[in-house]
């Protein structure tokens, strides 16, 4: 049976496609150390069938075949190349962790990441509403809640617990972060950094950290937004909604956009969950 596979997805060895410049780095060092992986693997498996097939003892053998326990050559090659193997594969790890844990700098967007049992907040903390409060929006059990995010600049964010250890996963960023309370006491680097979100889009956001009852129901959505609709976004989040005449929340300013799918004022990813027991297999 044929598949749709290219070559791209082949060598990709089960990585999704991610959507930051750190993504790729990761997805590119897991590509080339299984590479690394089967070429010794395949050394190893024909140096296996090189010795069954052309060593093996005859039956009217009388003495032991010549051997290799005390070549002294032989041994150190079977012990510096693994450690090359492994210093190798230690060097490209810190350099692509030094990136993807690289410290702000203080010129990107940031967002402040709260989770709770069994919700999310997410703030725009230099960013503040008709009511002086930072810009924010807050998941409930009828609305996923949204993280509105641009395409075009680098975004840091800023996460804590207010209960138990949650964890933030965006499958297409490949990586997640344990999202624990009061970080500073547990001696956790709670802010992190990407370079930006390269294409625009809904991406389903979960917690992957087992936090109780209704753990599987804490989802959140990113809505990536090119700078000119986030910017766009931006403004009427600090602007008062006439209509209510409270501060405009994430749905309604999305609702006002009128840009299509990409500013649907509910998440289109994923969908808050129906506490009806019969439909819980949904999930």
């Amino acid at each position: 049976m044929t598949t749709g596979c290219s070559f791209q997805d082949a060598i990709r060895f089960g990585w999704p496609v991610g959507v930051t410049p750190e993504s790729a780095l990761m997805r590119e060092l897991w590509t080339w150390s299984a590479i690394a992986a089967l070429i010794v693997g395949a050394l190893v498996w024909g140096a296996t069938a090189w010795t069954v097939t052309f060593h093996r003892r005859k039956a009217d053998a009388s003495e032991l075949p010549r051997q290799f326990q005390y070549n002294l050559p032989l041994e150190l090659v079977l012990t510096v190349i693994p450690l090359i193997i492994v210093a190798v594969l230690f060097y490209f790890t810190v350099v692509v962790q030094n990136v993807v844990d690289r410290p702000a700098t203080g010129n990107e967007l940031k967002i402040d990441v709260v989770a709770f049992q069994w919700n999310w907040e997410f703030a725009y903390p230099e960013a503040r509403n008709p009511l002086g409060a930072p810009v924010a929006t807050i998941g409930t059990t009828e609305e996923v809640p949204l993280l509105v995010l641009p395409t075009d600049r680098p975004i840091s964010f800023t996460q804590h617990s207010e209960d138990v250890i949650h964890s933030f996963w965006i499958p297409e960023f490949l990586f997640k972060r344990d999202v624990f309370p009061s970080p500073e006491k547990n001696d956790q680097k709670n802010t992190w950094v990407i370079e930006k979100i390269e294409r625009p889009g809904s991406f389903v956001g979960r917690c992957a950290e087992y936090c109780g009852s209704y753990h599987s129901m804490m989802n959140f959505e990113v809505r990536a937004l090119p700078g000119n609709l986030f910017d766009q976004y931006m403004q009427l989040r600090q602007q008062v909604n006439r209509t209510t005449g409270q501060p405009y929340s994430a749905a309604e300013a999305l609702a006002q956009m009128n840009c299509g799918e990409l500013c649907s004022p509910t998440a289109t990813s994923t969908r808050p969950f129906n506490p009806n027991p019969t439909d819980r297999l949904a999930f």
